[in-house]
């Protein structure tokens, strides 16, 4: 790449340039457009010239403005799908977006990076949200000091392996309701409510890749009734493949007794609850002992 050499050619006013854009969804898939009249390869992306991609002109910033723009396009079965942005399978992927000399791929400069937002469908078509990347500075940072944990199960923070016996089961699905309600066969031998809280992954099939949160688990008969807090955003049908992990409710004891982690856990379980803020001193005890209401001793 070349930049000094976009730019000079940038000067002499006669210009073969044009826009491209990459997008990197979170499963790994990549897909490259541009609106010049022929593909190109940018940055090692093929760009295609038939996916009917547009965008509104960049509107950037100095300083920590959210940079921000839109981007268009018609809904192709050989590029984005409705069925794809129905499933959220492109919220959150990376974008970027070049400007090109088409005549000389390799230079070419990075106008834009971020991330889509908010994606509308209408009539055949859809508009997307670009957000840059200074919006992820309006995201909290920090630790919050509560009483349950605020790692995640498995996570570089919890550090509990769920690969272990027991902590994580994949199997084909027996019966399948709107997305949301599952029976699945072979988990007699788990307690009630053991996946309660936990990933529930769909392996293969239409919903491949998309994962949701255990609401309900529960023994109903010779299956095991798996209900979601929200429907997954594709069909799931019968003999598709799921992985559920074991569910965490962050509470201390949990910690402790089902996972044998609590050397990681990540919450503050003897914090003062709200009701110490209306306690009161009690005559005759030592060691700051109160007393919660409101009455006399």
């Amino acid at each position: 790449m070349s930049k000094e050499s976009l730019i000079s050619h940038l000067s002499t006013g006669a210009t073969t340039v044009c826009r491209a854009w990459t997008l990197h969804r979170r499963d790994g898939l990549v897909l490259g457009f541009t609106d010049h009249d022929k593909d190109l390869v940018v940055d090692g992306v093929a760009c295609r010239a038939d996916s009917g991609m547009t965008a509104r002109a960049l509107q950037q910033t100095t300083g920590l403005s959210v940079d921000n723009t839109e981007a268009f396009g018609a809904l192709s079965a050989a590029a984005i799908t409705e069925d794809d942005l129905a499933a959220g399978r492109y919220d959150g992927a990376e974008v970027q977006a070049y400007l090109v000399n088409w005549a000389m791929q390799d230079d070419f400069i990075v106008q834009f990076c971020g991330q889509l937002g908010e994606i509308s469908r209408v009539d055949g078509s859809f508009k997307a949200e670009l957000r840059g990347l200074t919006d992820l500075l309006n995201r909290p940072h920090g630790m919050a000091y509560t009483p349950g944990c605020s790692a995640i199960l498995g996570d570089g923070r919890c550090r509990f392996n769920l690969l272990q016996p027991g902590y994580s089961i994949e199997m084909d699905v027996e019966f399948a309701e709107d997305g949301r309600v599952f029976a699945l066969r072979g988990l007699a031998g788990y307690d009630d409510r053991w996946f309660e809280g936990g990933r529930f992954e769909v392996t293969n099939g239409a919903a491949a890749g998309l994962a949701g949160v255990v609401k309900i688990d529960r023994q109903d008969g010779a299956c095991r009734r798996i209900e979601l807090w929200q429907s997954l955003r594709a069909p799931v049908v019968s003999g598709d493949s799921v992985r559920v992990h074991a569910g965490c409710d962050k509470m201390a004891t949990t910690c402790r007794r089902k996972f044998a982690n609590f050397l990681n856990f990540r919450g503050f379980p003897h914090i003062p609850g709200e009701d110490w803020l209306a306690s009161y001193p009690v005559p005759g005890r030592t060691g700051g002992a109160r007393r919660v209401g409101g009455g006399g001793s």
